[in-house]
């Protein structure tokens, strides 16, 4: 069994999100966890959480325009099995990466592969090596969390 050890299944759930920085080729990328939630309401951390997939990884990169979607000491804002763009209020479900709504609908986060064994969860991702746990300070690149969105975060 490969992969690197980023942290444990009942961190994510219990953090609500988690992230940690990789390298693909020459650039730095921003990646995070979130636990995946199918029932729509979010429901309890043990309602609703798909087991065979308990955690996925995304890029940590709205679709619509280049907004992080997990900060440091906020985290992800999650609501309704979605992680919530801060800036425009664009859904993706924390399954299938998906957008249905809003800027960023028709779009779809990018994955990053990952394994859980024994509640841990390790990268698995081929095209990524492991720096660090947390996110780069942040580089002025976007325009922090104001919100034009209609949802209240």
């Amino acid at each position: 069994m490969s992969g690197y050890r980023l942290t444990t299944v009942e961190t994510v759930r219990e953090e609500g999100s988690w992230a940690f920085t990789a390298r693909e080729g020459d650039e730095d990328r921003e990646v995070f966890l979130v636990p995946c939630v199918d029932e729509p309401d979010g429901g309890a951390a043990e309602e609703g959480v798909d087991e065979s997939q308990p955690v996925r990884a995304w890029i940590n990169r709205c679709t619509h325009e280049n907004q992080r979607l997990h900060r440091e000491g906020v985290g992800a804002v999650t609501r309704g099995g979605s992680v919530v763009c801060p800036k425009h209020g664009s859904a993706f479900d924390t399954c299938e990466g998906f957008c249905d709504n809003g800027e960023a609908a028709g779009t779809e986060l990018r994955s990053i592969d990952i394994e859980v064994r024994d509640g841990a969860v390790f990268l698995t991702d081929d095209d990524l090596t492991y720096l660090y746990e947390g996110l780069p300070d942040d580089d002025g690149d976007d325009e922090g969390p104001a919100s034009s969105s209609h949802l209240t975060l």
